[in-house]
């Protein structure tokens, strides 16, 4: 089970960052236009695959994955190991600054006042979630790094 939850965990990845990267195309070209029922469903969409995805994540993190199963065992010297540390700590942290950024910028969505706001809400919050994203990753030149597609 852990190599095809890992395997669509990390395609999972791409649709995250093309439905975010929609979310703040959408929200940076809107020249003053209404906030129309496309872009709540822009945002709603990638807030749906970020919380699959974190769904997915914590999976693997608390049931199926070795690698964090080796460092829960011993903490101090997984901290010494880049990385066991990356995927114990970093990359753990760096996604749920991510969601939280997503789920905050929903939420301030709903409340704003104007459309103009609702649209600088969401290029702001999404694109601060799509930095916190990006360097979470485990991108193949980090000393962590997976593949950029994995192969079932």
């Amino acid at each position: 089970m852990y190599p095809f939850v890992l395997n669509v965990h990390s395609w999972l990845r791409w649709v995250v960052i093309a439905t975010c990267l929609w979310s703040i195309m959408r929200a940076a070209m809107s020249g003053g236009r209404p906030w129309t029922p496309a872009d709540a469903r822009a945002s709603r969409l990638f807030m749906i695959t970020l919380d699959v995805q974190m769904l997915l994540g914590l999976l693997l993190y608390l049931v199926l994955s070795p690698f964090t199963r080796q460092a829960m065992g011993d903490i101090g010297a997984a901290m010494k190991v880049s990385g066991l540390r990356f995927f114990l700590v970093e990359h753990l942290l760096g996604m749920l600054i991510a969601i939280a950024l997503t789920h905050v910028g929903i939420a301030k969505i709903r409340r704003a006042s104007g459309d103009a706001n609702r649209h600088r809400t969401a290029l702001i919050f999404f694109s601060l979630a799509l930095v916190a994203i990006l360097a979470s990753i485990p991108w193949p030149v980090m000393p962590a790094g997976r593949p950029l597609f994995r192969i079932f």
